[in-house]
């Protein structure tokens, strides 16, 4: 059995000119492009319901519809970013965020507002996570893992500093108007950030490796990568299930809303810590049993909550180490295809990877919030995501690719 750790994954890339400009420009538009067009959402959200009228469940759909056109329209824009490199894809997107936003601004109907979101998806699949680390992964392998490592550790910052500003400019502004002064600061740092930043020249992409066929028709059939892709998205509908149901979790116990917004708050915190963690774990372990043990804990850290009634600062400790196990995720997803199949085709493959584990994510809320009372409650829904992540580990551990 062999496995492709990162330093063998990225052969033939040691002598790859590394754009000094790339990093610091991702850090701030994946600040910014999180902050405005995420976090900034369930922040306005209760005053677009109060003014509109269209009931929160109608306006958190056409939220969670953008995420999985995002995730749908990302494996496009992987194969895209493969062959022709990020900078015209994700500058596109940065214009299309902008327009998305002015169109839910503007929204007299509910038929508009689902446009804006419809677009902001495509938008999400070119400006997020996944374009970034295929742009990182080809120009910095073999040392991508500290480069995602930065730029994940600065997208963490962007509820941080959104939220407040989002709830500032609330305040002061209706929700049309604070989406219309969000979209021109998006406008103003991610468009010329991406056009002026990525306009270094594209590396050929490397060799596959020899141990495996690297065409990616064979690797998506490959039963490893089947088996990944069904473990990451177990894995991520019980993460994301119990990230929004921890609220209601600690309501349901008798705990304050604030208490429960710190929580949720320092759980947030947590995963910074997480990320900075993964770098010496991913050069002291292989790579299925990283996978094997990250996803593991993440369905023991979801037991522990719903097992641990109190008192207060036990469920602080625990919601922290939930938070960190989701830091490690994040970063093991990266690094993935990396690690199995090499860098060649980054974007495709890691595109159609994320894509169903996206869409769970972004179903999950809505899934817990209906399984909760037919299961009894909050702490025995947390039992059962937590069955549901150790069903991931146990799958994750035969994803291996093994030597031709």
């Amino acid at each position: 059995m062999t496995e492709l750790h990162t330093r063998e994954a990225s052969t033939g890339t040691e002598d790859r000119s590394r754009p000094r400009a790339v990093l610091p420009a991702l850090c701030a538009t994946q600040i910014t492009s999180w902050g405005i067009v995420y976090y900034a959402f369930p922040v306005l959200n209760p005053e677009i319901t109060a003014d509109t009228g269209w009931s929160t469940g109608l306006t958190m759909a056409a939220f969670s519809l953008a995420l999985v056109v995002s995730g749908i329209a990302g494996i496009r824009v992987g194969r895209i970013i493969d062959l022709r490199g990020p900078r015209t894809v994700m500058t596109a997107g940065s214009a299309v965020c902008v327009l998305s936003l002015v169109i839910v601004a503007s929204a007299p109907n509910l038929a508009v507002f689902f446009t804006g979101w419809l677009l902001a998806g495509f938008a999400m699949s070119a400006t997020f996570y996944q374009p970034a680390f295929a742009a990182i992964t080809r120009w910095w392998a073999p040392d991508h893992v500290r480069a995602l490592t930065i730029v994940t550790l600065a997208g963490g910052l962007a509820s941080t500093v959104f939220a407040p500003l989002t709830a500032a400019l609330a305040d002061h502004l209706t929700w049309r108007t604070t989406y219309l002064v969000l979209a021109a600061i998006l406008a103003a740092v991610t468009i010329p950030a991406h056009a002026l930043a990525l306009r270094a020249p594209w590396p050929p992409a490397p060799p596959a490796p020899t141990h495996t066929d690297g065409t990616p028709r064979t690797v998506v059939r490959s039963r490893p990568f089947l088996l990944l892709a069904f473990a990451f998205t177990l894995s991520a509908f019980a993460t994301y299930a119990a990230v929004i149901a921890l609220v209601p979790l600690l309501l349901e116990r008798g705990y304050t809303t604030s208490q429960a917004a710190w929580a949720l708050g320092l759980g947030g915190a947590g995963q910074t810590l997480g990320r900075t963690l993964y770098a010496p774990l991913a050069r002291r372990t292989g790579t299925t049993t990283r996978t094997v043990v990250l996803v593991a804990l993440g369905s023991l850290t979801t037991a522990a909550l719903a097992l641990i009634p109190g008192p207060y600062g036990l469920m602080i400790a625990a919601s922290i180490a939930a938070g960190t196990v989701r830091g490690n995720l994040t970063l093991l997803q990266a690094t993935a295809v990396t690690d199995r199949w090499g860098t060649r085709h980054y974007g495709r493959l890691s595109g159609l990877l994320s894509a169903p584990a996206m869409t769970a994510s972004a179903v999950a809320p809505f899934a817990a919030a209906l399984c909760a009372p037919p299961l009894g409650g909050y702490p025995e829904l947390f039992v059962a995501l937590a069955a549901l992540g150790l069903v991931a580990a146990l799958i994750s551990a035969a994803t291996s690719v093994r030597a031709a």
